[in-house]
């Protein structure tokens, strides 16, 4: 499993990338993988408030349909448009073109895993 050593993991499957007072959001590469061809996204539009660990919107696939929580708290400056006409860029590239959210953040977030205790995380769920 590739993990970005630069993001942080939540144990509900998404990730986010600190870039100074802003986070980027997505899906981890596993998350994608169990959900099968995604579908479709329910994102938050901009200026939407977001508590971490708190409901973001949703996700849907061949397979199944999903919760997606926000790893971090702070207001959402951008979605990733593309998404709406091109669901699959999460498969193809869910640590790059299939983003989902970028945050203005309103504290650090904490409680988060670094790719390690995710991998280890992810290993667990396995067995």
């Amino acid at each position: 499993m590739i993990l970005p050593q630069d993001s942080l993991y939540a144990k509900t499957h998404e990730w986010t990338r600190l870039e100074g007072e802003e986070a980027v959001i997505g899906i981890t590469a596993f998350a994608q993988e169990q959900l099968g061809d995604i579908t479709y996204v329910d994102l938050p539009g901009v200026g939407t408030q977001l508590e971490q660990d708190s409901e973001m919107g949703s996700i849907e696939s061949v397979k199944a349909a999903s919760e997606l929580y926000s790893p971090v708290s702070g207001a959402v400056i951008a979605v990733n448009d593309a998404l709406a006409d091109k669901p699959e860029l999460i498969n193809e590239d869910p640590f790059g073109q299939g983003w989902l959210l970028r945050v203005k953040l309103a504290a650090q977030p904490t409680g988060l895993m670094d790719a390690t205790s995710y991998a280890a995380h992810v290993e667990t769920l396995a067995h």
